[in-house]
């Protein structure tokens, strides 16, 4: 049973005490409801702000609790068929990414999602962190436009290569930074050279803006240098979007020859690299520099976000970038955000200025090899026919399915038997090859929870 669900009953049962009340009418003291309903004092205290935000119920401190007056009948609803006119044929398609962002529902194994499960973030660390932030004097001043020095060097340093501050702007994290560098660079209608697959959150940004995502096969390997030279002569598209490192969905890391051959093709095309590089610190095994740290002519713009190495509400990253295209970006981010909360650019340099930092690093690693481990034990022990990549970072597993079967339907299966999984077809720009699942082995609240979604999956999977 949820911890919350005393809690729940309780607002249940005096909504309907509120509903035969006169407005104004007092409800009987807290300690009176504690003897009345069992409960404690705290379980009254949370029940009755639920009424109170709810709007049934207004408390008045040392008066007690009185039913809220009574809202209006509500009107006939408005009619906004008029604004289908004005909008045009332009949509905003959220549906892929708020799949992702979605909880799993109460018993169900959650096997997908793109954070790192509660029990290994560093909470304790972020909430110290966020205290000594919060007393330092100018904490909610306005910070140096492109973000504090300090965490500006820090992102410089961890690249490495010849990136210095200079080239540094602090973001609100790696989406936020996504929209601007293509908003900066691309104007809409213009192609957009993608990984297929790719992460959905960049296939949801570019449409918005109204870039058309022109898809290039990865493999085991990544992305493919010889298709990719291909697309952008077809295409005539200036920026390829990719993540070389921990891929999202398929994990594969991009081979030190293939970083060279992609520098090279970009090079070739007179088109930016755009680096996601959202997972270098998730990786079980050390992943190779990145392309940024290889870059000698400001080709490679450099997405660094931290959030998925700590907790989701961490929304800082840094966007890396040299020469017009920079001062393109950072002008971009400024007239769209302004800045990112100081707080919190505060908070993620406590937190990566102290000794937890490297510890929880190792702890996170450390585990989720574990786990990852521990998920391909239990496909080969419950399906044994299924093919799962073996990822050397990042949270998720590729898994393709047998011909035949639709992934979507198996998806939705799943959920009705209780395990979480992602369909791989939204993750294709176009056509999907063949039939995936992404399974992601980060979210989950233990190797037990893993094993027993796994075997979810294959009571629904057919034999």
């Amino acid at each position: 049973m949820k911890k919350d669900s005393s809690v729940a009953a309780l607002a249940d049962a005096l909504r309907g005490d509120v509903r035969r009340m006169g407005p104004g009418e007092r409800l009987p003291s807290s300690r009176a409801l504690v003897e009345r309903h069992r409960v404690s004092p705290v379980t009254v205290s949370r029940a009755l702000g639920q009424l109170a935000a709810e709007g049934l119920i207004v408390t008045r401190p040392g008066s007690g609790a009185f039913a809220a007056e009574r809202p209006a009948a509500a009107p006939e609803p408005a009619d906004f068929g008029w604004q289908a006119v004005t909008l045009g044929d332009r949509a905003v398609d959220p549906s892929g990414v708020s799949w992702l962002l979605t909880p799993a529902p109460e018993g169900v194994v959650a096997l997908s999602g793109g954070y790192l499960h509660p029990s290994l973030q560093p909470a304790r660390a972020l909430a110290t962190a966020a205290a000594r932030a919060a007393r330092r004097p100018d904490a909610w001043d306005m910070p140096a436009l492109g973000g504090l020095p300090e965490l500006r060097a820090w992102f410089a340093r961890t690249v490495g290569g010849a990136v210095s501050p200079a080239d540094v702007v602090i973001t609100s994290g790696g989406q936020q930074s996504l929209t601007t560098v293509l908003r900066a660079l691309l104007p809409p209608g213009a192609p957009l050279l993608v990984e297929s697959p790719t992460y959905l959150g960049a296939l949801a940004v570019a449409r918005a803006s109204g870039l058309h995502p022109v898809p290039v096969p990865v493999d085991a390997d990544g992305v493919r240098p010889d298709l990719l030279a291909e697309a952008f002569a077809l295409s005539g598209a200036r920026a390829l979007y990719t993540q070389p490192t921990f891929h999202n969905p398929t994990g594969a890391v991009l081979s030190e020859e293939r970083r060279a051959q992609v520098l090279d093709v970009a090079r070739a095309a007179g088109a930016f690299v755009i680096e996601d590089d959202f997972a270098r610190h998730l990786g079980v095994a050390a992943p190779p520099p990145p392309l940024v740290a290889r870059d000698g002519e400001g080709r490679v713009v450099h997405i660094a976000s931290l959030t998925k190495a700590t907790a989701p509400s961490l929304r800082v990253a840094a966007v890396i970038a040299r020469g017009p295209a920079a001062a393109r970006i950072r002008a971009t981010q400024l007239v769209e955000e302004f800045f990112p909360a100081r707080p919190l650019q505060e908070t993620l340099l406590e937190l990566v200025s102290s000794p937890g930092w490297a510890r929880h690093l190792r702890a996170v690693r450390a585990a989720l090899r574990e786990r990852r481990d521990a998920t391909l034990a239990a496909f080969a022990r419950d399906l044994p026919g299924l093919r799962a990549s073996r990822p050397g970072g990042g949270l998720h597993l590729w898994v393709r399915l047998p011909d035949g079967l639709d992934d979507t339907a198996v998806a939705e299966a799943a959920l009705r038997g209780g395990v979480l999984v992602s369909a791989g077809r939204p993750f294709f720009p176009a056509e999907a090859p063949a039939p995936h699942l992404r399974i992601s082995y980060g979210t989950a609240a233990s190797a037990a929870e893993l094993a027993e979604g796994v075997r979810r999956l294959a009571a629904v999977l057919p034999d």
